[in-house]
């Protein structure tokens, strides 16, 4: 289980929003609203799926619009994103949705998903004031998508991006993770595909998050290799849009028929750790202030327990202010988080 962090008390100066000891300031929110997945996907759980979080471990709808808002209110916040698990398995997601947006009318609001189910959903979803989605897909083929997921569903997924782009929940962003010997090879098809329907593909490198801990360095399709075959069947430069704290390095692609923007995340290899101004909420309501972090602070616990929004927000500002200068990954002393990404949310 992942330890509870003993906070500290904050230096003089630190009492505004979300900052940590190295200057960072966290504006960008990822809220976990479930554990649960309908997917299996091979570089996060294994076939038979794992122990689900029990249902009054789960933070309640109100929890979720409470502490979404005292991020926004008090500490901040401008960017939200809704993770999980799978988000669309959760109910009253629609609910929760509109009710934050009616709170923080200004904030961007976004939906990371495998896209099953959101055939039905996208046009409710747009309508309760989401503003884009996040699409995970490995493949567009459906040999490929079964062999990675575990699950023959493309034709779902396929059909849910088509309805966001329709619902207006742009730019759909595809996230595309590649895996030696199954879809190592597709990163020219994929990018033809995303390009062609006006959807921004971005790769990520697998990163060690799976249940199993059977992550390998040496197995892990890097940005390097990602790179070398697209521009072996495009023309692709970097873009010289400033990256700010977006972790996407973006490249301009020509496929000779179509151009557009494609991202390439590159969490091993290529660390953006310095620039990185993200903070994570579990749907147990943990504050993660790393995707890599082994220590969590339970903010459910306060919010059971009667704290008042600002007594929140003053745990929240204290368990950021112990985040580390990067996450280790290459540091012979790492070591993988004990929950996997299904548990912690993206």
């Amino acid at each position: 289980m992942t330890q509870s962090v003993d906070l500290p008390l904050l230096p003089r100066g630190a009492a505004g929003g979300l900052v940590d000891r190295h200057g960072r300031t966290a504006t960008d929110l990822r809220v976990s609203l479930t554990d649960r997945c309908n997917l299996r996907c091979s570089y996060c759980m294994p076939p038979e799926g794992l122990d689900w979080m029990p249902v009054e471990e789960t933070l309640s709808d109100d929890e979720v619009v409470r502490l979404v808002g005292i991020g926004v209110h008090h500490l901040g916040i401008r960017e939200v994103r809704f993770t999980g698990g799978e988000p669309l398995v959760r109910r009253g997601l629609v609910d929760i949705v509109t009710r934050v947006r009616r709170d923080a009318p200004d904030v961007d609001l976004s939906l990371t998903t495998n896209a099953l189910g959101l055939a039905r959903t996208a046009q409710a979803l747009a309508d309760a004031g989401l503003d884009r989605v996040n699409v995970s897909l490995d493949s567009i083929r459906p040999d490929s998508f079964a062999e990675v997921t575990r699950r023959d569903r493309l034709h779902d997924a396929l059909a849910g991006v088509e309805a966001a782009a329709a619902a207006g929940l742009t730019p759909v962003k595809i996230n595309a993770v590649l895996l030696r010997g199954i879809n190592d090879g597709q990163a020219p098809e994929l990018t033809r595909w995303a390009l062609e329907n006006g959807y921004e593909l971005r790769f990520i490198e697998q990163m060690p998050l799976d249940a199993q801990h059977d992550w390998s360095r040496t197995e892990m399709v890097t940005a390097e290799e990602i790179l070398a075959s697209l521009q072996a069947a495009f023309t692709v430069v970097p873009s010289e849009e400033a990256r700010g704290s977006a972790p996407a390095e973006r490249f301009l692609v020509d496929t000779g028929d179509v151009q557009g923007v494609v991202g390439v995340i590159a969490s091993v290899t290529r660390p953006f750790c310095g620039d990185c101004d993200r903070v994570r909420i579990t749907a147990d309501g943990q504050v993660r202030n790393c995707l890599f972090a082994r220590s969590e602070s339970d903010l459910r616990a306060a919010l059971r327990g009667d704290a008042d929004d600002a007594a929140v927000a003053a745990q929240w500002r204290r368990a950021m202010w112990t985040k580390a200068a990067g996450h280790g990954i290459n540091d012979p002393s790492f070591l993988q988080p004990t929950r996997s990404m299904s548990a912690i949310g993206g």
